[in-house]
């Protein structure tokens, strides 16, 4: 059993992998600053159905605070570093984009630095598909390059795999990065398609659907995801012996370093998307169609191959499950009055 620091362990992610963390036995420190750039009250709501929980221990800190940060790492020895904290969101970085800076480049390099002098095993990552940019070769894969990225959000996180990798190099610090695919599920964040859809069609609001719908996206279940940082967090990178500095693969490296997608490698269209949704609401969406907006792609995929060779395990939830699963705790944690799969209604 390992001591595991998980960095926006409010968050979506960071909630679910603490929860399995735990059953699993190992011991958690969970950190986050509880910001509003969501509802903070469902973040207190996820945060508490973990306190109190034997092994584990919550420290409400910011990662862009340095002192708080080195006190942190000064305070305990970790075995694994998780670390999902981050400014997310495309749209939010037109409008704010120095939270993005703050958070997921000086925030990432506090934690790179408490990483290094407390010598962790294991160094794991959020990245992002966002991190694809301009590249429209599907499936997307790691193996390909990244340069030229279409919102400050994925510049922050390509910024992050080389951050990373150069302390792979100087320090010999094992690091993974994970660029994580649409995820969605229950306790999900409200900023995403699937919560604004939901509470807009069960307000007899229209939801906007952009680039007049010709979207698609690999929507990928939380279980998935959860299931795959910790099998990777268990894959240790070792330096690759057959890696060419004259052929360089993003991938892997000469130094301790490794990069995964987790994506369900099913690509859903976002008007069947909704369609799934109004069978479990049982209401038909009023659709305000817009156009593409600035720093978006039309379609994600992704290759999932060295994932599931090197850990054995690729995600598969089916997109109807997982969104039956949303609306039932949707319903439940709002007390949203309906059952799901009910004929549609038009009225």
């Amino acid at each position: 059993m390992g001591n595991f620091l998980v960095t926006g362990a409010a968050g979506f992610i960071g909630f679910h992998l603490a929860q399995r963390l735990l059953a699993s036995g190992h011991s958690v420190v969970g950190i986050d600053n509880l910001n509003d750039y969501y509802d903070v009250a469902l973040k207190q709501s996820r945060l508490a159905l973990l306190e109190g929980r034997p092994r584990y221990r919550f420290v409400r800190t910011d990662i862009t605070d340095r002192d708080g940060m080195s006190a942190l790492f000064d305070g305990e020895q970790f075995d694994f570093v998780v670390h999902l904290a981050a400014q997310a969101g495309v749209r939010y970085s037109l409008v704010n984009p120095h939270a993005y800076i703050d958070s997921n480049l000086t925030g990432f390099l506090n934690v790179l630095e408490g990483c290094r002098r407390q010598r962790v095993r294991h160094l794991v990552f959020a990245s992002s598909s966002s991190v694809y940019g301009a590249n429209t070769r599907m499936p997307f894969s790691t193996h390909a390059n990244v340069d030229h990225p279409l919102s400050l959000y994925a510049a922050t996180k390509k910024a992050n795999e080389l951050m990373a990798h150069t302390y792979a190099n100087l320090y010999r610090l094992p690091c993974t990065g994970l660029r994580f695919f649409t995820v969605y599920g229950p306790w999900g964040r409200p900023d995403m398609a699937l919560f604004l859809f939901t509470k807009a069609i069960l307000e007899g609001r229209p939801i906007d659907v952009y680039n007049q719908g010709r979207m698609k996206r690999d929507f990928t279940y939380i279980d998935d995801i959860v299931e795959g940082v910790c099998r990777v967090a268990e894959k240790i990178p070792a330096p690759d012996s057959g890696w060419r500095a004259d052929r360089p693969d993003p991938a892997a490296s000469f130094a301790p370093y490794r990069l995964y997608n987790i994506g369900n490698n099913r690509p859903v269209e976002l008007l069947r998307f909704i369609e799934i949704l109004e069978q479990n609401l049982g209401r038909e969406a009023r659709k305000n169609f817009l156009p593409m907006q600035p720093g978006d792609v039309p379609e994600t995929c992704a290759d999932v191959d060295d994932l599931a060779a090197d850990v054995g395990f690729a995600p598969k939830t089916p997109i109807e499950e997982g969104i039956r699963n949303f609306v039932t705790w949707y319903r439940d944690y709002y007390k949203v009055q309906g059952k799901n799969q009910k004929g549609i209604d038009r009225t």
